[in-house]
């Protein structure tokens, strides 16, 4: 397939995939509960952790979370004394249990209280000349590791640095950052480019990615993440990640 070609299956694809529809039975459904800036962070960021297995389990969890958390996420985060944080022990996803739940509250807790908010932690992670969030999604695990944790609770954090796709942190970066006039991302960031984002790898992201030539790397991994990315730009350098509807479209949806 040509790069012509190529570029227009793509761009038919995010145009099948990247509308309302796609909401309903995607983790991104969570954070689209909310209309406050804040419980859209906080819900996003907390759906997109405990995105891996299969996506109605996800949405299911994800908003079963959101009712611990009395449906007021930012609140919850801010102001939950102990009888509130006791529900949030029972709370379990897969290897994700109610240990690292408390880990991630307190720690969404000091990034409000003392840093300025989660925007501001992923922005000060990148330096001028960046050509991705590489430094960001890395200062922010820095900032979110602050807070007292089991070595358990930080695996569930990705790092980039140790070779990881960060592909749930990059899926919430795409929904926080990119902006269009479809009604899936929410760009509510306006302080990190589009342009810098990195599409988020998965399986089946990265089965598509090598059928239709766009990786070669067999490993998925950071340096598959840079590389895929990279071959994205070629089609769009301001808005990238915009093409992981199409290549999470095909892979899930046209097997």
């Amino acid at each position: 397939m040509n790069t012509s070609d190529l570029k227009s299956l793509l761009e038919e694809k995010t145009a099948l995939y990247n509308r309302p529809e796609f909401i309903t039975f995607d983790p991104v459904s969570v954070p689209h509960l909310f209309s406050n800036r804040n419980d859209i962070e906080i819900s996003g960021f907390l759906a997109a952790t405990i995105a891996w297995g299969q996506r109605t389990t996800i949405v299911k969890n994800g908003l079963r979370l959101m009712e611990i958390m009395d449906n007021a996420p930012y609140d919850f985060v801010m102001n939950a004394g102990v009888t509130d944080l006791k529900r949030v022990s029972g709370f379990v996803h897969r290897t994700l249990n109610g240990d690292d739940c408390l880990f991630f509250i307190e720690s969404l807790r000091n990034i409000y209280l003392n840093h300025g908010g989660m925007e501001t932690v992923f922005q000060f992670g990148i330096q001028q000349g960046d050509s991705d969030v590489y430094g960001a999604i890395c200062n922010f695990r820095q900032v979110f590791l602050e807070s007292p944790h089991l070595d358990r609770s930080a695996k569930h954090l990705a790092n980039p640095a140790s070779g990881s796709t960060a592909k749930r942190i990059n899926m919430f970066l795409r929904w926080m950052v990119r902006k269009d006039k479809n009604g899936v991302d929410f760009g509510l960031w306006n302080s990190i480019s589009p342009a810098l984002l990195c599409c988020p790898l998965d399986v089946h992201v990265g089965n598509v990615a090598r059928k239709l030539g766009l990786l070669e790397r067999k490993q998925n991994d950071w340096k598959a993440v840079i590389e895929l990315t990279n071959q994205l730009r070629r089609f769009d350098p301001e808005d990238p990640v915009k093409y992981d509807f199409a290549l999470f479209g095909m892979g899930v949806f046209e097997k």
